[in-house]
């Protein structure tokens, strides 16, 4: 099977470890990706003429990245589809990456792993962005989060992201290492300290904290009314899609059941909350992941189009990978310094 795709060219055919065998051929990029069971990475290579920045387009298509600098952490949560063993680039191919998300018009840069704070020079990435005019956040797991480095960097960020899978230890202990709950308790507690930090607490629902959303929901609403922090809370139907083998039918919540628990706790609090299904999730996010490709996730896989330094033309690569700019762009109008509700 073939299509045009990006002036090149879509070839499939059989893989013999399962599934096919896709390759994209453009003119200076060529890449193969695994379709199969698991949601497979692709692996390309890039000419040697190739290895510079090129220039970069300005993209209408993009308000957000996300940079995975590690895919190093200190949890094993058993729906996350983050990057898993990735190799991650040098100190000075990462700040060229942060100068070509500014290049490309890229309004915001999300930091994220793993736990961007499991990299040495997280602090000097963040402040780069920063020194662009980037919007910065900080999507971390919050065990690793010290006074030390918000008195340093916190400046520096616009926004933390925190993620919390339970009310209590008991529950969060379900999906994350047991000491986590409390860690992310301390966090808030240290983000306290810098009101002009926005905080957004992440639940992942799943079958194992689906009956302790209530919990969560006063537990959030109780810390954020006395906070001086812009806070807001988001809560996710977990995502099919991962890097290595999951056992789906002990997470997976059924789309009726997320909607009825939406339902249910929309009414019942009077906290900024944002329910986020599977069908927003898909194809909203575009990646750079720690070894510097450029990534889309789409349904359970992950296509890889190429070294996120290579490509001028951003929107023309994510467009044609599938990519729902319309639904990003939405999503993405939130979390802005200026009158903005982040999402």
């Amino acid at each position: 099977m073939e299509r045009a795709v990006l002036g090149g060219t879509w070839a499939s055919e059989p893989c013999p470890i399962g599934g096919r065998l896709s390759a994209l051929v453009h003119s200076q990029i060529h890449f193969t990706l695994l379709l199969g069971g698991l949601g497979q990475i692709a692996y390309m290579t890039v000419p040697l003429a190739a290895r510079k920045m090129v220039p970069a387009k300005k993209s209408r298509l993009i308000a957000t990245i996300d940079f995975h600098v590690t895919s190093e952490c200190s949890q094993e949560c058993p729906y996350c589809w983050g990057p898993l063993e990735v190799a991650q680039v040098k100190k000075r191919e990462a700040l060229k990456i942060v100068e070509k998300v500014h290049q490309h018009g890229i309004r915001r840069i999300v930091f994220t792993g793993g736990d961007p704070l499991r990299r040495r020079d997280i602090g000097r990435l963040v402040k780069h962005a920063k020194a662009f005019g980037l919007e910065v956040a900080l999507s971390t797991t919050g065990d690793k989060l010290t006074r030390g480095f918000l008195r340093k960097y916190g400046r520096f960020i616009d926004l933390v992201s925190i993620p919390l899978d339970g009310s209590n230890e008991e529950v969060s202990s379900l999906t994350k290492e047991m000491g986590h709950f409390s860690a992310v308790m301390k966090a808030l507690r240290l983000l306290e300290k810098h009101p002009q930090i926005d905080v957004k607490v992440c639940t992942p629902l799943t079958k194992l904290n689906g009956h302790d959303l209530g919990n969560m929901l006063r537990l959030v609403a109780s810390w954020a009314e006395k906070a001086p922090n812009r806070v807001f809370y988001n809560i996710f139907n977990i995502y099919p899609r991962a890097m290595q083998e999951v056992d789906w039918d002990t997470y997976l919540l059924t789309d009726e059941e997320f909607s009825a628990m939406k339902e249910r706790e929309e009414r019942a609090s009077n906290l900024t909350v944002n329910f986020l299904d599977r069908t927003t999730l898909d194809a909203l996010y575009v990646l750079i992941f720690p070894d510097g490709e450029l990534c889309l996730p789409v349904g359970p896989d992950y296509l890889r189009l190429g070294r996120f330094l290579d490509v001028e033309d951003l929107d023309q690569a994510v467009k044609s990978a599938g990519f729902q700019a319309e639904k990003h762009l939405e999503h993405s109008k939130g979390w802005g310094k200026v009158g903005e509700v982040p999402d």
